[in-house]
């Protein structure tokens, strides 16, 4: 595969790989108009490295899938997509080309009625949401094209809509959550009419897929500053339509082991999440794991304060509702919805047994048992506590590591007591079993021996065996057993420095 190559045309301001550069090129021999356009003239005019690569131009689809030897075209407005196999850049595989456009009415909200191309790319740039992503470049010329002055903009750090705002938003009123999540990936601030236009159009997400506002929730989530994500959208009343049940911490005081409220706390809990660059599942865990700290919440006369029983179980399955309404995938739901669920276990090392932690692995699974020490970490620092104490974590990660560990017993064997009557022809009894630990001793001490047409032969040969010396053996390899657990238990203690 060919790694992506900087170009710059003659007059060109900025580096561009030379695999978007030559769609461009191509249009243009054909005697076509082609511009860079959207998110990728705005990262580039910020220094970032764009993240996709959208073209458009006069040309109408046929057209654009005539000049380029392999492309694809399966939507309804107009979109190209044009295929670059030789490289192993992701944002490069697949640039998207689509003719200048003007868009009709969109009376659901969600969608235009009708498209129509043109051949004005300042029609284009007309129809565009944000000032920001309004900016077209011509590469061969060096040219930019910016009548709504999304470079000033960009300078100043703002999300301002193209033209007036309320027209934007009810054309699609996705794009109220998009501002949002513009606003914390770019770190920018909402221009203020704009931020008030939100507030009166914010009703129009009702009419929104909930798969579209999950994949913007997602976008914020993902991004550097989801805690200012979240916060904003409260701010701009739009939080209501994406996850309410959140809202009902907001002020919501907790016991004396928290000094922030139930709201800032899940808050401080995601954005710990985000700074250690989790997955997503850790990332909502760590947002809804107190998600129904207020419907639980009592005060104890006894203690004298607030008590939230049952929040971690109520809030298992909340979560499972709220990720199922926003229609997540179905092993992210579970995945979550367990990591809620189950995310107390880790309170008081004291008090843990061994026996209660290999319970705790088979509930969320061995391979998210690590996501749930995750989630603690982001439920402490979200207390305002600091991070476990060395000794402390190490304990908890040796208890996990032994529960994991695969335990050494008869199990192992190539054979089974069942196999072992069928071969010697025993009746059940306590020989079957002196019989497996004779035969898991020798295994021990050679792996190698654990086939299964060397357990049978040395069966054979066991059953032979008088019942006092054939029990001395089984003791032995009883006793060969307990040395290998107790020896390998030591080795992780060790490994984490904990007794």
């Amino acid at each position: 595969m060919m790694k992506a190559r900087d170009s710059k045309n003659k007059g060109g301001k900025y580096a561009i790989p030379q695999e978007v550069s030559q769609v461009t090129q191509t249009l243009q021999k054909a005697g076509f108009e082609a511009h860079l356009v959207g998110g990728c003239v705005r990262d580039i005019i910020s220094g970032k490295k764009p993240k996709d690569w959208d073209v458009t131009t006069n040309a109408k689809p046929d057209q654009i899938t005539s000049l380029f030897p392999k492309t694809f075209y399966e939507n309804d407005y107009g979109t190209v997509g044009v295929v670059n196999e030789n490289t192993d850049d992701e944002t490069l595989k697949i640039v998207e080309v689509t003719p200048y456009r003007i868009e009709g009415v969109y009376s659901d909200k969600r969608r235009p009625d009708q498209v129509t191309f043109t051949e004005k790319i300042e029609d284009d740039l007309k129809r565009r949401d944000f000032t920001v992503n309004a900016i077209a470049y011509d590469i061969s010329k060096g040219q930019i094209i910016d009548p709504y002055k999304g470079q000033d903009d960009i300078k100043d750090k703002t999300i301002k809509t193209v033209g007036v705002p309320h027209d934007r938003f009810s054309e699609d009123a996705l794009r109220i959550l998009r501002a949002v999540r513009l606003s914390v990936e770019l770190g920018f601030t909402i221009n203020k009419d704009t931020a008030d236009a939100i507030k009166k159009e914010s009703a129009g997400l009702e009419e929104i897929a909930k798969e579209r506002i999950r994949d913007e929730f997602i976008k914020i989530i993902n991004s550097p500053s989801p805690m200012v994500g979240i916060i904003l959208a409260q701010k701009l009343g739009i939080l209501k339509y994406v996850v309410p049940e959140l809202e009902a911490g907001i002020d919501l005081e907790q016991n004396g082991d928290h000094i922030y409220s139930v709201w800032e706390h899940n808050l401080r809990a995601l954005q710990h999440s985000a700074d250690r660059g989790w997955p997503l599942h850790v990332k909502l865990a760590a947002l809804l794991h107190d998600v129904s700290k207020p419907e639980t919440r009592r005060w104890s006369k006894e203690n004298d304060d607030w008590t939230f029983y049952g929040h971690d179980v109520v809030g298992g399955r909340v979560s499972r509702e709220i990720l199922k309404r926003l229609k997540f995938p179905g092993e992210i739901v579970e995945t979550v919805s367990k990591l809620v669920r189950y995310h107390l276990f880790f309170s008081d090392v004291e008090k843990i047994t061994l026996s209660a932690v290999r319970r705790i692995v088979k509930n969320v699974g061995p391979e998210h048992v690590w996501d749930l020490m995750k989630v603690r970490a982001c439920d402490r620092i979200g207390m305002g506590r600091p991070k476990e104490t060395p000794y402390r974590l190490r304990k908890y990660e040796s208890m996990i590591e032994e529960a994991m560990r695969s335990p050494t017993s008869v199990g192992m064997l190539k054979i089974d007591g069942a196999r072992i009557i069928d071969v010697t022809h025993e009746t059940p009894g306590p020989r079957i079993g002196f019989i497996l630990h004779a035969l898991l001793e020798e295994v021990l001490d050679d792996p190698t021996l654990n086939t299964g047409e060397y357990l049978e032969k040395r069966t054979l040969e066991l059953a032979k065996l008088p019942d006092a010396e054939l029990k001395k053996l089984g003791e032995k390899g009883k006793e060969k057993k307990e040395k290998v657990e107790e020896k390998e238990i030591g080795e992780i203690r060790k490994r984490h420095w904990v007794k």
